[in-house]
This record gives C-alpha cells, structure tokens and sequence, in this order.
C-alpha cells in the first residue's frame, strides 16, 4: 500500500460588493480597479517563491530577507487562441545570511517548489539577485 501524499486546501470567499476573504482570516482584498485578478496572480508567484525559498533557506539555517518583482503579459496563446498568461518575469533580490555553498541549489529548490508557478502553463522566468550579485 502507498502512502498517500500530503494535500493542502485552500479557501476564499467573494461577496457581492467583489470583497476578498481567506478562510484563515486576516485582512480582506477590496474589490478596486487597480488589483485586477491578474495581478493577484502575479503576487501569489511572486509571495510563493519567496516562501519557497525561505522554507528551503530555513533548513540550511540561513536567515533571508529580500524583495519579488513579477511582470506577466496576457495575450492569445498560439495553442488554443484563449487569453492566458503567455510570458512572466519574476526578479528577485536577496540578502542571504550567512551565504549558503551552494546557492543555485537553493535557488532551484525555490523555483521548483512554488506551486503556483509549477501551476502555470507559462513558465515563470526568474532572475535572481543575491548578496549583491545578479546570477547568471
């Protein structure tokens, strides 16, 4: 018998008015022009490979403190022709401490690990700055 693998569940409720609530409470997501569904995605890329790396970091006992940038555009993708999300660009800044031996390895953990951009049918392109160093 296999063993079955870890799930996670997920809620949030919009009223009517276009509110945003999570199940875990917390401050509500008001509905504004400005905050397009898009957008939202792009935060939850950008919140998820930080918390990606920081979970990886943490088991390494290095402390991290830094900054996500996502940019995403949405066109007819060649496939299917439907909207989507055809190219995302993630830059992330990153203090390091102390320096990990092996920082594309943490890095890569980071990105393979966040689960909203292994959900996305474009695949994020990331570019990482740590410690004062963009990586190539």
């Amino acid at each position: 018998m296999s063993a079955r693998a870890k799930s996670f569940e997920y809620a949030v409720s919009l009223d009517r008015e276009g509110t945003a609530r999570s199940a875990e409470g917390g401050s509500p997501i008001a509905h504004e022009d400005e905050w397009t569904p898009e957008h939202l995605v792009l935060a939850g890329l950008a919140r998820c490979t930080l918390t990606s790396l920081r979970y990886h970091a943490r088991r390494g006992q290095i402390e991290v403190e830094g900054s996500a940038d996502a940019r995403g555009e949405v066109a007819p993708r060649d496939t299917d022709g439907r909207y989507a999300f055809i190219r995302i660009k993630v830059a992330l800044d990153m203090t390091l401490s102390p320096a990990p031996r092996d920082v594309r390895e943490l890095i890569s953990k980071a990105e393979r690990d966040c689960f909203v951009g292994a959900s996305l049918t474009a695949k994020p392109r990331y570019r990482w700055t740590v410690n004062g160093e963009e990586l190539q």
